[in-house]
């Protein structure tokens, strides 16, 4: 099943076209169809979803062990496929464990990269790699309240 979007449901960036707004929505009832034809959801619960999940981050790292950073940026064609193969698994389990746990994905993000914003403010940590504790004075640091409810 696929779906046809709307222009006002497209997501672009200045580098193109990213995804639907309603992308996890859609593919999270998809992929749940797709589990119950085949009698799936009885392994598909969040401790064996999360552990697929490990699984398929652990086989995309795989094809860049051992590569230099610039080796890892210029992938040939044939390379770039498998690992877009295995960024998919990464993607359709990371949906479904969403799914499983009535977790909005999109309102998620959205509040993960609120809270990120406000620990690396970009005037501070522009070209800085570290954790966002070294940034502040510890009697300063940010009061970030991540219990509110991310879900569906």
């Amino acid at each position: 099943m696929l779906w046809r979007l709307e222009e006002s449901e497209k997501i672009h960036t200045a580098s193109g076209l990213i995804g639907d707004l309603r992308w996890y929505g859609r593919d999270g009832i998809y992929l749940r169809q797709f589990a119950q034809a085949r009698d799936w959801e009885q392994f598909h619960n969040p401790k064996n979803l999360c552990m697929a999940l490990s699984v398929e981050v652990a086989e995309a790292c795989e094809h860049f062990q051992w590569l230099t950073a610039e080796q890892a940026q210029n992938l040939t064609d044939a390379q770039r496929e498998t690992v877009a193969l295995e960024l998919a698994d990464i993607q359709m389990y990371l949906v479904r464990l969403a799914d499983q746990l009535n977790i909005d994905l999109w309102q998620a993000i959205n509040k993960k990269t609120k809270i990120n914003e406000a620990k690396y403010p970009a005037d501070l940590v522009r070209g800085k790699a570290a954790k966002y504790t070294a940034y502040s004075d510890p009697s300063q640091r940010l009061n970030l309240n991540v219990s509110s409810k991310l879900t569906k």
